[in-house]
């Protein structure tokens, strides 16, 4: 979910040192299967890769199969698995994918990441015969549509996760969330967290007070998490970040102070049903108290509201 821009930037990187590229696409599954429909595999000329799909149990011989591909000129197909021509290959999930192996034209290695870095959905038509692929405009989630021309797949932005708040879980929830790859940005209130997170080259936003609340882009793709022992910051926050299109909004506290903060925030003017979107108490496990496993409460939320809304 989270490895697209490596992946691109990989056969970007390639595609500048005069290499040719495969795009391997996992388009089928039968049974049971480690990766999902829309999982790709970017392969160079020279045998490198970047992607995964299965546990790493078939990736040598699908850069085989990638590299006789680019020989060959021509897209091609094939099963691993139950039915595929490679017997001495099974997956050990005993189900089967079907992949196809199309060449990138030279350059789209950097159109593709372009659309990635400005966070605009797009989609690949891989054809299944002659033809080249295309970039297009994308759909409203990620998903695969299969024709006897073409498989076509649909990309949305990755998750992005902006934490406001004070406090060690905040660092937590920021450490844990790019180890696996998810894009965060920190609005702290202490100066000594946002010197510590520059100093791991993270750009954290310092807020210095009430009345000067900075502008941060809140696209479709990007949750928020808010984690404040004053609570005041909360009202102030949550209107501009309520109104903005972010898919996830979770604020930390006990059922009473979420209850104070909803009527505060209804005060202020912010719509009940805005209001009603708030996770709260934060998090998928009740009354935690260690920082570390409240991280990890959070962002299992949080993806999980990821996958619901655009997967």
């Amino acid at each position: 979910m989270f490895s697209t821009h490596p992946l691109f930037a990989f056969a970007a990187a390639a595609q500048d040192s005069g290499q040719r590229v495969i795009l391997v696409t996992l388009y089928a599954v039968t049974g049971a299967s480690s990766r999902n429909p829309g999982a790709h595999l970017a392969v160079s000329e020279d045998g490198r890769y970047v992607g995964s799909l299965s546990e790493g149990c078939v990736e040598q011989a699908i850069v085989s199969e990638a590299l006789a591909a680019l020989a060959e000129c021509r897209a091609r197909e094939l099963r691993l698995g139950q039915g595929s021509p490679y017997i001495d290959i099974r997956l050990p999930c005993g189900g089967s994918i079907d992949l196809l192996f199309n060449e990138l034209p030279a350059g789209m290695g950097h159109q593709i990441l372009d659309r990635i870095e400005a966070r605009e959905p797009f989609r690949l038509r891989l054809p299944r015969g002659q033809g080249v692929v295309d970039l297009l405009d994308g759909g409203e989630r990620f998903g695969v549509t299969c024709s006897p021309a073409a498989i076509a797949v649909d990309h949305v932005p990755p998750l992005r996760l902006v934490i406001f708040g004070q406090g060690r879980t905040v660092s937590c929830l920021h450490d844990t969330a790019r180890a696996v790859g998810i894009e965060t940005l920190v609005c702290t209130t202490e100066q000594t967290l946002a010197d510590e997170l520059a100093g791991e080259g993270a750009q954290p936003i310092l807020l210095r007070g009430l009345g000067e609340i900075p502008a941060v882009p809140l696209d479709r793709w990007s949750a928020c998490a808010l984690f404040f022992h004053d609570h005041d910051w909360d009202v102030v926050l949550l209107g501009p970040i309520l109104a903005s299109d972010a898919f996830h909004v979770g604020a930390m506290g006990s059922r009473a102070t979420h209850e104070q903060r909803c009527e505060r925030l209804a005060a202020s003017g912010v719509a009940a049903e805005k209001i009603a979107a708030i996770a709260a108490p934060i998090g998928l496990i009740p009354s935690l108290r260690d920082p570390e496993t409240l991280a990890v409460s959070t962002l299992a939320q949080v993806v999980d509201a990821y996958n619901r809304a655009w997967l």
